[in-house]
């Protein structure tokens, strides 16, 4: 599973951002079911950034919300990334050079379950 949480931040406050950020990734990747997180920023506009986590599972990665130090440290920043779909749940993948893998999704087919 992979989430994105992307961010416009105005240059002025950028350091500061960005000190915030790393605190966030660092409480992140120590939750278990974490697999990998990077802090990116945009080569166009450098007021653009993401934060991309990778987890095992859609669970983890909301068990890990939970966790102390990402309630201090991450959900505050993480309230101020764009309104937009942030999690994703990976159907496809391929190694370099390898063949496509399909994965299902772990979407309910019926809503109401």
């Amino acid at each position: 599973m992979l989430v994105t949480n992307r961010f416009v931040v105005d240059e002025d406050v950028a350091p500061a951002f960005t000190e915030r950020a790393h605190a966030a990734l660092a409480a992140l990747a120590a939750r278990p079911g974490y697999l990998r997180g990077e802090l990116l920023r945009a080569l166009d506009d450098p007021r653009h950034w993401c934060l991309v986590t990778e987890w095992e599972s859609v669970g983890t990665y909301r068990r890990a919300l939970g966790g102390f130090d990402v309630k201090v440290h991450a959900t505050p920043l993480l309230a101020e990334s764009l309104d937009e779909p942030s999690a994703y749940e990976t159907l496809a993948g391929a190694a370099p050079g390898g063949a496509v893998e399909v994965n299902p999704s772990d979407r309910a087919a019926d809503p109401l379950r």
